[in-house]
């Protein structure tokens, strides 16, 4: 059984070839036309060099070219690295440079920063340029966005659509580059089958137990006279939405791309595409669309289900989206590019919004002590995980000697995720380890402060960090965003108070136009402390 990326989407291409598989826009392709534009590329790049574990960036934002490139490269057994496009330069020479990338891929308007750090990357020797709306002109010269890379288009003419490829292997690697919301970003290397089974449908999200061989999802593609239409809102940057479109392409479903967030055109294609899933991340994605809805109402009846993951989804959005579309199930699922899938959550109107996500955990997750032991009911540990899970961190054996331990024979993987294991066995997840803000010696994990300071109708976003504080050590601060014109301070306080313990009050509030968040909707810390450092607060609390 291979159970390999390129496999999986083959046996299904070959069993429902001609219907729909990718829709971008007025653009759409079937089955077996995206694997023949994807068999196109990966011949072109086998002829330029590429091959098993060949380091291929893709540095694209959403759109059918990104998943041709993803497929392409699996074909020929190469590994595709995502590139955050929101890096400068810098940031962008490092990730180029850490992830040996021999190759790239990357849209027109990401040209001008691949120029700039091209000259100090030795190893990069080949790179295709895709033509897109974010460019001024598609044109060379005069618009700043002129490329030394080969067009995209034009090898994809050249390439023979054939599929004549050799086998392939279920130990092909996945890697997946995270983090840099606190540090350099970093690699988390996956066997291609372990990716699968925790996060591809390889296991059933709901029984926990594994499908029977590499054609099961084929074989159900078949006998489902009604395939689903996934809508893929995050970027395929990250984990969060590349292995949802997968799941839904390795089981016969079509996906929908969107090449820009725009919460109104959302609601657009909803009514014309009429999706049945819709991916979001958290807030940063759900807040938006639920605002835009709220103005501009459309026929969103075909919507079965709205999941999120990577990303915190407060109650008062939860409560929004439970209001506004009762007959959909809204679903948070737990995880992280270390991890793969860890457990999932159904919303609840009108929950505790003090209280974080609680999960039933699955596939190996468990909560264990620093020693690396299950802990009981009513005990609080790391989120940790055992089966299948990553070989480790690219080129970074500290790192993945801290992260990845064996304890009493067991290979596993403990995060910095804290969480408490409930009476009935279920998870309550706590906030990350490596953020928690000491004051006092209290410790308080942001992301439950950040949860309460949303739950007030005046707050928008919020960004819970610590700050200096010469007597406590650190002092909790927060960058918020407005809902409205104002915020009563005196309310917002009393609001937090109620909810949680006054040494968990951010003493320290500033209002910004607007609050910064990764690609995935996560918070950006550094950006948020660089906010702060820079100016003086709105509001202090003594």
């Amino acid at each position: 059984m291979a159970c390999n990326f390129a496999d999986l989407y083959e046996h299904c291409a070959d069993t429902v070839p001609d219907r729909t598989a990718v829709i971008e826009g007025g653009r759409r392709l079937t089955f077996a036309e995206l694997d023949a534009r994807a068999n196109r590329l990966a011949h072109h790049l086998a002829a330029a060099g590429a091959g098993p574990g060949t380091h291929i960036g893709f540095h694209m934002h959403n759109s059918i070219e990104s998943l041709e490139t993803l497929l392409g490269c699996y074909k020929i057994r190469a590994v595709p690295v995502n590139i955050n496009y929101r890096y400068r330069a810098e940031e962008l020479r490092y990730v180029y440079d850490n992830a040996d990338l021999e190759m790239t891929v990357h849209h027109r308007c990401y040209a001008p920063l691949v120029e700039e750090i091209r000259p100090q990357l030795p190893k990069l020797r080949h790179a295709l340029v895709v033509e897109d709306d974010r460019s001024a002109s598609p044109r060379l010269g005069g618009d700043g966005l002129a490329s030394g890379s080969v067009p995209y288009e034009q090898v994809l003419e050249s390439g023979s659509p054939e599929r004549d490829f050799g086998p392939r292997s279920a130990d092909d690697h996945f890697i997946m580059y995270t983090g840099g919301t606190t540090g350099l970003p970093k690699g988390v290397i996956w066997r291609q089958e372990d990716m699968w089974r925790v996060l591809g449908g390889g296991i059933d999200f709901y029984t926990g137990e594994p499908v029977a061989d590499e054609y099961q999802q084929s074989r159900t593609a078949a006998e489902n006279a009604w395939p689903m239409t996934w809508f893929v809102l995050p970027p395929l940057i990250h984990a969060a939405a590349m292995m949802p479109t997968f799941t839904a392409l390795w089981s016969g479903n079509a996906v929908l791309f969107q090449p820009r967030f725009d919460p109104d055109e959302v609601w657009r294609v909803v009514a014309r595409e009429r999706p049945q899933v819709l991916v979001v991340t958290g807030d940063a994605i759900a807040r938006p669309l639920v605002d835009s809805y709220r103005a501009h109402p459309v026929d969103a009846s075909s919507l079965v289900s709205i999941g999120s993951g990577a990303a915190q989804l407060t109650q008062p959005v939860k409560n929004a989206l439970l209001e506004l579309f009762p007959s959909t199930l809204v679903t948070e699922s737990i995880g992280s590019s270390e991890t793969g899938f860890g457990g999932i959550g159904f919303a609840q109107k009108d929950d505790d919004p003090a209280r974080a996500p609680r999960v039933t955990t699955g596939r190996g997750a468990l909560v264990v002590d620093d020693a690396g032991h299950p802990v009981a009911p009513g005990g609080e540990g790391w989120v940790a995980k055992t089966g299948n899970i990553p070989l480790g961190y690219y080129k970074d054996p500290v790192k993945t000697d801290k992260l990845f331990r064996t304890v009493d024979g067991v290979r596993m993987v403990i995060t910095d995720d804290r969480a408490r294991v409930e009476s009935d066995g279920s998870v309550t997840l706590i906030g990350r380890g490596n953020m928690v803000i000491n004051t006092g010696g209290e410790k308080v994990f942001p992301e439950e402060v950040d949860a309460v300071l949303k739950a007030h109708p005046e707050v928008y976003d919020a960004v819970v960090i610590g700050v200096p504080h010469e007597r406590w050590g650190q002092q909790v601060a927060a960058v918020v965003s407005a809902a409205g014109n104002a915020i009563d301070f005196d309310a917002l306080t009393e609001h937090v108070r109620t909810h949680l313990a006054g040494y968990k009050l951010p003493r320290r509030i500033w209002v910004a136009a607007a609050v910064s968040r990764t690609p995935s909707g996560k918070p950006d810390y550094r950006w948020a402390k660089s906010y702060a450092a820079s100016r003086e607060p709105d509001h202090e609390t003594r």
